[in-house]
């Protein structure tokens, strides 16, 4: 088995999240290339003031993408929310959900903005039709990243790897389209993103403190394991009464 190395990897990592603190301890780390977020993140961070939020965050993060999305749901208004976004500044993408709640394609909205030269992140991608038509609707001008929620197409009992390995085929044509590995449940994630070549993948705060694991002594972490179970079984003062023949024996 051969050893991972997190200096070798070329995929991008993003921290993904809505915590301030977290987001300035990201900001400090150089192996974090970028930063995203969603509605559902912030309400989950208590975040109640969004534009206030984002304020802040574009004053820790200048010299990295970050991504802000619209929450309308006709594409009307999130056109506007979209093209107040974008004047934030000129590291912000701008996420813009695939569909609707009615599950009408975003097509037209995207291709709008894109050709506008706003810079999107379309999300909430799953299926490859969704990901060749977003395809067609950028400019080839224009950069913008597409979200392929990974992480949730695996728990659906599908293997993501070959559906993002052909996802990045389907982007091929748009050379400025970045494919990013959405939603990973688990560290190896992001070695099984770098091995097909996508360009990003967002890692969650607890995901990234699991980074210091990475290579770790494989024996070392068994003994470690051990030994904590040990521990805890003594701290709780656990006891198995055992009969008297067996216990005198």
């Amino acid at each position: 088995m051969s050893t991972p190395n997190i200096d070798r990897l070329k995929v991008k990592i993003f921290a993904d999240g809505a915590d301030l603190g977290a987001i300035r301890q990201a900001a400090a780390n150089p192996l974090i290339k970028g930063f995203t977020t969603n509605p559902t993140l912030m309400r989950a961070a208590g975040v109640s003031d969004y534009r206030g939020f984002a304020f802040e965050a574009l004053q820790v993060i200048k010299d990295r993408p970050i991504s802000f999305e619209v929450f309308a749901d006709d594409f009307a208004s999130m056109q506007e929310q979209a093209l107040e976004i974008a004047s934030w500044g000129d590291n912000v993408y701008v996420k813009i959900p695939v569909t609707n709640t009615k599950g009408e394609f975003a097509g037209p909205l995207i291709a709008s903005l894109s050709r506008s030269g706003v810079k999107l992140n379309v999300t909430a991608v799953t299926t490859l039709e969704q990901v060749s038509r977003i395809g067609d609707s950028l400019a080839e001008s224009a950069p913008a990243v597409v979200s392929v929620f990974a992480g949730r197409i695996a728990d659906t009992g599908r293997d993501p790897v070959p559906h993002m390995a052909e996802a990045l085929r389907l982007l091929r044509k748009r050379p400025k389209a970045e494919l990013l590995w959405a939603s990973p449940r688990e560290v190896l994630n992001i070695f099984q993103a770098d091995a097909i070549g996508c360009h990003i993948i967002t890692v969650t705060n607890d995901h990234l403190k699991k980074l210091a694991l990475v290579g770790k002594d494989l024996d070392a972490y068994s003994l470690e394991t051990v030994a904590m179970f040990y521990k805890d079984a003594t701290s709780a003062g656990y006891d198995i009464p055992l009969p008297a023949k067996r216990a005198a024996s």
